[in-house]
């Protein structure tokens, strides 16, 4: 079981989505289809191929000029090839074979304007490419068309290319291409879906055997034709990607230490920005009460504060404050922090008192947690002195702030920007 190889795989996607003959209905989820598909194939973090390594191909009606294109990219693939198809599946001959409409197929006489699976069958089999996969997302029914496969045991046995994985969408029912209200066809949209979000009890790696189960299960429940599927004795093998349930914590955590990072450095209005973009990532693959996606919207809400809206800031606060208590610990750092930001953004939105109130709780609590030294404890106590010092509490703040002086001159030095901030505080009060 492994992942294509990014550099000598390829990855083509063939659509049709607008059709002249009028008996067949367009298909503007096509185009959508090919260009997400390809997104999720050649992602930087997620993918399997590289960006040139994925072909696109929507409308085109030139037989000879698609044939040509096709065993192009077939020939540069050396490890893997994943060929896709989504349109409208015709049957046609003595035979009934199967043929892949194009925008210029007649929908009751396509042997000579459609893409004859057998030719494209033969063309994937000169492909050097050690692993073979094709993906047809296409309608077998008679809704659009007079022929059937009454004649055919199976799609599957129609479709069978030797070393190679076959995926179809439907056997011979009949298939609702584009659900009304939906982006993507069916079929194609749940397997997107499958790419993108990942199963969190699913395996490291998704192989289209696992895919097909999933996609079984998933269509049958929603009333949709059940997919087909071939494979070879090594079908286990083929993989479409990773399980992004399970690679997607690590790289969302290190997105997030970096914007938190620009955060703490004084850049709140882009960090914000990409904080916003984390958590839709982290709800969809974490979940809203996961310890990172809370932590996530500390940072958004205390960035409000800093974009000039405190009191927006504090209600956030208040409310992120009560979900992470059915979830953290009291004095974890999170919740810890989030009781320290919720006390700055109500003290810069004028309620003075009730900042005094949380401040005068959560200094002990830092003291007995972190120790009487640590950096955010002394923050803790150097807000407490000031928000007195507003509300004409003087000797309170002025006692506070001796004791926080003599802890920086001894910590961090009597030059240091924190240890002169403190001295400044103090010596306002004296005068």
């Amino acid at each position: 079981m492994r992942l294509p190889h990014p550099h000598k795989s390829r990855v083509v996607l063939l659509g049709s989505g607008s059709y002249a003959d009028e008996r067949l209905p367009d298909v503007p989820a096509v185009r959508d289809n090919l260009a997400d598909l390809a997104a999720v194939f050649t992602d930087p973090d997620h993918g399997i191929v590289a960006a040139d390594g994925c072909v696109q191909i929507l409308d085109e009606s030139d037989l000879s000029r698609l044939g040509a294109t096709l065993r192009s990219v077939f020939r540069e693939a050396e490890d893997s090839l994943i060929v896709y198809y989504c349109g409208h599946g015709l049957t046609a001959g003595r035979r009934h074979d199967l043929y892949l409409a194009l925008p210029g197929t007649d929908a009751e006489d396509p042997l000579f304007n459609a893409l004859e699976y057998d030719k494209l069958r033969s063309a994937i089999l000169d492909s050097p490419a050690k692993t073979k996969i094709v993906i047809l997302d296409c309608c077998f029914s008679a809704r659009a068309f007079a022929q059937t496969l009454s004649d055919v045991t199976s799609v599957a046995d129609m479709l069978d290319v030797d070393g190679t994985y076959v995926l179809v969408s439907a056997d011979r029912e009949q298939v609702a291409l584009a659900p009304e209200g939906e982006r993507h066809t069916a079929f194609t949209g749940r397997l997107l879906r499958l790419l993108t979000d990942g199963v969190p009890e699913g395996p490291e790696l998704l192989t289209l055997d696992f895919l097909y189960g999933q996609l079984r299960t998933i269509m049958r429940g929603a009333g949709l034709p059940e997919p087909q599927r071939f494979g070879t004795s090594t079908a286990e093998q083929f993989t479409l990607g990773r399980n992004r349930a399970l690679s997607a914590e690590p790289v969302l955590l290190e997105r997030q230490a970096e914007a938190i990072a620009l955060a703490e450095s004084g850049d709140w209005t882009k960090a914000a920005g990409l904080l916003r973009a984390i958590l839709d990532d982290q709800r969809r693959f974490l979940g809203d009460t996961d310890e990172a996606t809370l932590r996530t919207r500390q940072y958004i809400a205390h960035g409000r504060g800093h974009a000039g809206d405190p009191r927006g800031a504090a209600e956030d606060l208040d409310r992120l404050l009560i979900e992470q208590s059915h979830t953290l610990p009291a004095d974890h750092d999170d919740v810890l922090r989030t009781r320290q930001y919720l006390a700055v953004n109500l003290g810069e939105a004028g309620d003075r008192h009730r900042a005094i109130a949380l401040l005068r709780v959560l200094l002990p609590d830092r003291r007995r947690v972190l120790g009487h030294q640590h950096p955010d404890t002394l923050r803790t106590c150097h807000m407490l002195a000031r928000n007195l010092t507003l509300t004409g509490a003087r000797d309170e703040a002025a006692a506070l702030l001796r004791e926080l002086l003599e802890a920086r001159e001894h910590l961090l030095g009597g030059d240091h920007p924190l240890t002169t901030r403190t001295r400044r505080d103090l010596d306002a009060l004296s005068n």
